[in-house]
């Protein structure tokens, strides 16, 4: 199906499907998370045994036997794409195997569920997200190389998963919301800012553009495509593209309708909490939720600090991609 806005005068509909929840429904539920059985680990080691000396980044589906646990992943790519739009896998055993053994089974897992694709423009595949002692405050400089706190955001592919090697000493919570359930809010409190949402507004390249490019790029922060919501939004990279003279310069309806979305992720009725431990993974539809990460303190030991595995993925498969996303962008 064409991906398409659709005309303004629809735009006033309160959205019903399920990727609409509110944190609160939620947070006392465990049907959202699913803990890995032995034969489910077993598979997975057995899978990567498989490749034998191939490179990891050439692995196809066909070189990853997932006889029992590959229809289970269809069944998360279902729910991803047309359900919650997201998921929380827990307890993979990260302290009985080593970086690179839980890399590999990441990545096998991964290139079940899409197609990995650059993070940035060196070319990562897989991020590694941990504290760098980068000042946060600088321009450029990547949140997921420091402590601090992000704000709610967007990334730049399908789905968004995250695998948890070692937890931070204390903060470092995953806090999503669903874009959808925002929506729904405005709809009610601020309807004449609707209209707005998919309209282009400016985002800053945050220095990944190419040489001789614009430092700035257009995209709505909303459109729909088989007939789902999908939202885009980075609102630090949106207030930094006026740093360059030539961006086209925000409406006060465009800053109002920003600052809603942010004030309204922040609804402790509407986001949904994950303190990750050791061995999670955690996925994400990258156009029906928004993320963040709380500020965190970190553990002394250089062995113990929080880390994290990063992937973003595409699939052919999955409704309402849309290449334009597909860039490298990201505020992580």
């Amino acid at each position: 199906m064409d991906q398409v806005s659709r005309p303004h005068s629809d735009i006033p509909a309160p959205l019903t499907s399920p990727d609409a929840w509110r944190g609160c429904d939620l947070q006392s539920r465990t049907d959202w998370q699913y803990v890995f059985t032995p034969t489910d680990i077993d598979e997975l080691l057995s899978a990567i045994a498989h490749t034998g000396d191939k490179p990891m980044h050439d692995w196809t589906r066909d070189d990853l036997p997932l006889p029992m646990l590959a229809p289970r992943i269809a069944e998360w790519m279902a729910e991803l794409d047309r359900g919650r739009g997201f998921l929380l896998l827990r307890g993979f055993p990260v302290q009985d195997h080593s970086e690179d053994t839980c890399t590999r089974v990441y990545w096998a897992l991964g290139r079940h569920m899409g197609r990995a694709i650059s993070q940035n423009t060196d070319g990562d595949l897989i991020g590694h997200i941990r504290d760098t002692g980068a000042d946060p405050a600088a321009y450029g400089v990547r949140l997921y190389k420091t402590r601090a706190e992000q704000d709610f955001h967007t990334d730049g592919a399908d789905v968004i998963g995250l695998f948890c090697l070692q937890a931070a000493k204390s903060g470092g919570v995953s806090r999503i919301v669903s874009s959808p359930a925002i929506y729904n809010r405005l709809l009610a409190e601020r309807p004449d800012l609707a209209p707005v949402l998919f309209g282009p507004f400016p985002f800053d390249t945050q220095g990944q553009h190419k040489p001789g490019a614009r430092p700035w790029f257009d995209l709505p922060l909303c459109r729909y495509a088989d007939d789902r919501l999908r939202t885009f939004f980075i609102p630090w990279y949106i207030r930094e593209s006026q740093q360059h003279a030539e961006a086209p310069r925000l409406t006060r309806a465009q800053e109002e309708a920003v600052a809603f979305i942010e004030r309204t992720a922040n609804d402790p009725s509407l986001y949904l909490d994950m303190d990750f431990q050791p061995g999670d993974m955690q996925f994400l539809k990258n156009a029906a939720v928004l993320h963040k990460r709380t500020e965190y303190e970190d553990w002394d030991d250089p062995a113990q600090k929080r880390h994290l595995l990063r992937l973003w993925l595409v699939d052919p498969n999955f409704s309402a991609g849309d290449e334009r996303l597909r860039k490298g962008v990201s505020a992580d």
